[in-house]
């Protein structure tokens, strides 16, 4: 696995904006067309956030393949291998798989990460609490939580249907996490919430990567016109015995690179 140049970016010393998130029921037959049309209420303020973002030039090529299908089947379909030598199993995102988003979505890449065995997928629907952007949650009583936030970026900014955009293209890490911090953790992000932001690059895609107060670690990246956030968390017990297996679950987060036709 390749991850090339790391540098680190200072927590802004200004209060951070928040976001109140929507909880609404998007039809499924038509998605791609309302997505670009008719965009979600929450995506009004989540423009705020991202909309004062300088635009970074795209990257030009892809080297990766592209590995994107979304399909019609509904529910939880098992997407887990392994274990490896550390006894992590390697989380693949499955072919037809829906989340919490209902049929009809397209472009959705196979995003991977590495999870504990004792750690179970938690089934979501069109109906979960979280909004209908939810792809996954797994869980863990004794170790914590994670989710995995798939946004269509034409929901908060303006770009071609058919753009193949990267993280750096929608906003700064410090917008970026104020804008998604209530839909990712039920509050708003506060002043001295961010204790590091990181920019790494995997297989020719930037990466955010965060340290948040209370535990609660996320990285997000972005490839055709979808943005993707793993979020995963604890509480100081569950940090104490587990901290480093949290800290692996959000580094092994990888997206497929988006790839022209």
């Amino acid at each position: 696995m390749q991850a090339a140049s790391q540098r680190t970016i200072a927590a802004p010393g200004a209060p951070l904006p928040s976001r109140r998130e929507r909880h609404s029921t998007v039809a499924a037959a038509s998605r791609n067309a309302t997505e670009a049309a008719h965009p979600a209420a929450g995506s009004l303020d989540r423009r705020t956030f991202l909309s004062a973002a300088a635009a970074v030039a795209v990257t030009a090529a892809w080297q990766a393949p592209a590995l994107a299908i979304q399909g019609l089947v509904a529910g939880r379909i098992p997407g887990v291998s392994g274990p490896d030598d550390e006894g992590n199993m390697t989380y693949t995102r499955p072919e037809g798989k829906s989340g919490g988003h209902g049929v009809g979505w397209s472009e959705i890449q196979r995003y991977s990460f590495k999870v504990p065995q004792s750690w179970q997928e938690v089934p979501v629907s069109i109906a979960d609490l979280g909004g209908t952007e939810i792809d996954l949650r797994y869980n863990s009583a004794d170790e914590g939580t994670l989710q995995v936030v798939v946004a269509p970026v034409l929901r908060f900014k303006d770009v071609g249907i058919n753009s193949n955009i990267t993280v750096e293209d929608l906003a700064p890490p410090e917008n970026l996490i104020a804008g998604f911090a209530p839909e990712l953790f039920g509050v708003p992000l506060n002043e001295g919430d961010v204790l590091d932001m990181q920019v790494v690059q995997k297989d020719g895609l930037p990466y955010y990567i965060y340290e948040l107060t209370r535990h609660r670690l996320v990285t997000a990246t972005a490839t055709g016109n979808r943005l993707y956030m793993l979020a995963v968390r604890c509480n100081s017990l569950q940090w104490r015995k587990s901290g480093d297996k949290i800290t692996k679950i959000r580094d092994s987060f990888r997206v497929p690179p988006k790839v022209d036709a």
